[in-house]
């Protein structure tokens, strides 16, 4: 059974930086893809970023792309979300998501999902 934990999440002032961390188990997850996405409060979820397991080629949505970061550690089976120079519209809960084969930014290509951490910017 494939496990996803996120953590990392908190309170932070516009400007600052927090990084995420998605715990992957159950599996080897070496053709899957990674992503994280967020929700929110009224909003559907949205997709941030992507990363496949293998070769690491990551994919960003505009809204975060030069400021997010995604990257992963094998040994670990770790995948990562830096957020640099938040913005209060990043206020969000953020998921990790994992999926068979090749990465997509739809949530429904997505099998497996965290129970999310909230990411919360002051202005």
């Amino acid at each position: 059974q494939v496990q996803l934990v996120e953590s990392g999440g908190g309170l932070v002032q516009a400007g600052g930086s927090l990084r995420l961390s998605c715990a992957a188990s159950g599996r080897t997850f070496d053709m899957y893809a990674m992503g994280w996405f967020r929700q929110a409060p009224g909003k559907e979820r949205e997709f941030v970023a992507t990363i496949t397991w293998t070769s690491g080629v990551a994919y960003y949505a505009d809204s975060v792309k030069g400021r997010f970061t995604i990257s992963r550690d094998n040994a670990k089976n770790t995948v990562y979300l830096q957020m640099n120079s938040l913005k209060p519209e990043d206020t969000a809960v953020y998921y990790c998501a994992a999926k068979r084969g090749t990465f997509r930014v739809g949530a429904r290509e997505y099998d497996y999902w965290g129970q999310g951490t909230q990411v919360t910017v002051s202005s």
